[in-house]
């Protein structure tokens, strides 16, 4: 009979260790990067500062890395992207700041409440159609650029890729857009062709 010191048994959980951290390593690579894509995506269309993107990717990665060490998950996509929707509900709570698309689903996050009261919500909901009804009568390339700018949260490089237009072409319809809303909803909007 062999008996195995405790130095031997340390040296064999440190193998089985590392082999576990390396299934876990491939799993990553051939299950959650290739998810990058979407996943940045659904970043960029849920999350208003852009800038953040990249630490909000690495975030997810941590949590998803973590929980997958504990337990593979049974289908990766949703788990990642439950991971992101919940770390996103968390920097919504943590920061108490709404960003103006999540007014709409603002009950659905059950952020507790130093809400304002009923009044204030009515009040905040008309502005929120203000700004929307003006913005529907800008020029549509302004509307266009105004709306990927400031709703979807892309750049103006993005901008000028997506409407085939330079950058300075998208400079200048976010600043009409501005322009035309300040006009809309503090000053004597021009009519645009057409309207009456």
């Amino acid at each position: 009979m062999t008996d195995t010191s405790e130095t031997d048994r340390g040296e064999t959980g440190a193998r089985r260790s590392l082999s576990m951290r390396a299934d876990l390593d491939v799993w990553f690579v051939r299950e959650v990067l290739p998810l990058e894509a979407a996943l940045t995506q659904y970043i960029r269309h849920n999350w208003r500062d852009g800038t953040n993107v990249a630490d909000l990717l690495q975030d997810i990665y941590l949590r998803v890395f973590e929980a997958a060490a504990k337990e593979y998950p049974k289908a990766t996509k949703p788990f990642v992207f439950a991971i992101a929707h919940n770390l996103l509900v968390d920097r919504v709570r943590r920061e108490k700041v709404i960003p103006l698309e999540a007014v709409e689903n603002l009950d659905s996050l059950g952020v507790a409440a130093d809400a304002p009261g009923p009044e204030a919500h009515v009040a905040a909901r008309e502005e929120l159609r203000k700004v929307q009804a003006a913005v529907n009568r800008f020029a549509p390339r302004a509307r266009e650029a105004f709306t990927l700018y400031h709703v979807e949260g892309l750049s103006v490089r993005e901008i000028g890729a997506r409407m085939g237009i330079t950058d300075r072409a998208v400079t200048w319809h976010l600043n009409e857009g501005l322009r035309q809303l300040a006009n809309i909803l503090y000053g004597d909007a021009p009519e645009r062709k057409g309207e009456k």
